[in-house]
Parts: C-alpha cells; structure tokens; sequence
C-alpha cells in the first residue's frame, strides 16, 4: 500500500484473512484505509483460551492437523462440504470443488498446518482495538466452520459503528454461494465510503 503509494484503500478479509487485515491497521494505521469488510472472519478471536472461554476448542485444531498429515488431499476435500454447507442443502459446482481442492494443495503441508495454527490461536482482540474506519461484518448464519456468535457477531459489537450483515442459512463459503448477494453489499459498502 506504501509502495504503490495507494490511498482510500478498502481492505477485505475473508476468514484468517480478517485477521489479516485487522493486523494491517494495528501496525501500519488506517491514515490510507478507507474501509474495513470482515468476511466469515476468524477475528476476533476463534479458539478456546483462558481469557476466551467460548471459543472453539483446541482438540478441533489438533483434529484438523491430524486430519491433514494424514491424507491432506481426502481432508481437504471433505473439509468443502461443511465450509460450502453442502450438507445443509447448498449447491456447489463439481467444478468449484476441485477449484478449491486445487487450490488448497498448492500450499504446503508446514504451510497449511501453520495456518490451523494461526488461525486457531492467534488473539486479534488488541488489533481490534485499533479499528478506526468505516467496518462491514458479513457472517453466515449457518457457518460451520466459523461459528458466527464468537466471532461474527462479536466483531461487529467491538468496532465502533460496524455494520454488520448475517446472510441466512450462509456456509463460511458463502463468497461462493451467495456471490451476487456479496457482491452488491461490498460495492454498496465501498461507495458509501
């Protein structure tokens, strides 16, 4: 952002990468962010501490690790049927689903299993804090891999006037089962800005 000399920037983070992006202005500021959109994010914080109770536990973590260094292409692909909630009636394209299995394998194992813990870990709350720019929360309502009331919900109460958006009977891969729905509040958000 610093390089290209960009301004009036609006950041989107979809799952860890709202962490990301909340990162992003703990350390560099918001003086060129115009707007923040948390999408189905990990933020802000996602798995059980001491200080966060209601987070999702670590031994789900440890199962996700687990499930990846044994068959990481099997678990990944079964991984897509909660994360595009086919197994609550949405419709995803045989396509897609290889789409995302190709993708998902191009990162190595070390770099995949990093993110579970990454993800799992990581405390955003203090990034949080500094959120200082106009905030969009979109969460689905039917996240099975996000749970919406920890994360979610929680977000858009911490961030000084967050709009937030709960799209129904949405799976965290709502990007793809609700693109057209997305899409018209991301570009509704960005020109309110």
């Amino acid at each position: 952002i610093t390089t290209l000399d960009l301004h009036e920037v609006t950041l989107v983070g979809f799952s860890m990468g709202g962490g990301d992006v909340t990162r992003y202005i703990n350390n560099y500021g918001s003086a060129r962010v115009a707007g923040l959109a948390l999408l189905g994010a990990v933020t802000p914080i996602f798995g059980k501490s001491d200080t966060f109770p209601q987070g999702v536990d670590q031994s789900v973590f440890d199962g996700i690790r687990d499930g990846l260094r044994k068959d990481r292409a099997q678990f990944i692909s079964d991984f897509a049927t909660p994360f595009y909630g086919i197994n609550a009636g949405q419709t995803v394209s045989a396509g897609a689903l290889t789409q995302t299995l190709n993708i998902a394998l191009l990162a190595s194992l070390k770099g995949t299993i990093d993110c579970v813990t990454a993800f799992g870990e990581t405390d955003f709350r203090p990034d949080m804090a500094k959120i200082d720019v106009p905030t969009l929360v979109i969460h689905g309502s039917n996240d099975q891999i996000v749970p919406f009331e920890t994360t979610g919900k929680l977000a858009a109460e911490m961030i000084k006037n967050a709009t937030l958006k709960v799209y129904d009977n949405a799976p965290h891969g709502f990007a793809l089962t609700h693109q057209d729905q997305l899409n018209e509040d991301l570009l509704a958000f960005v020109k309110s800005l």
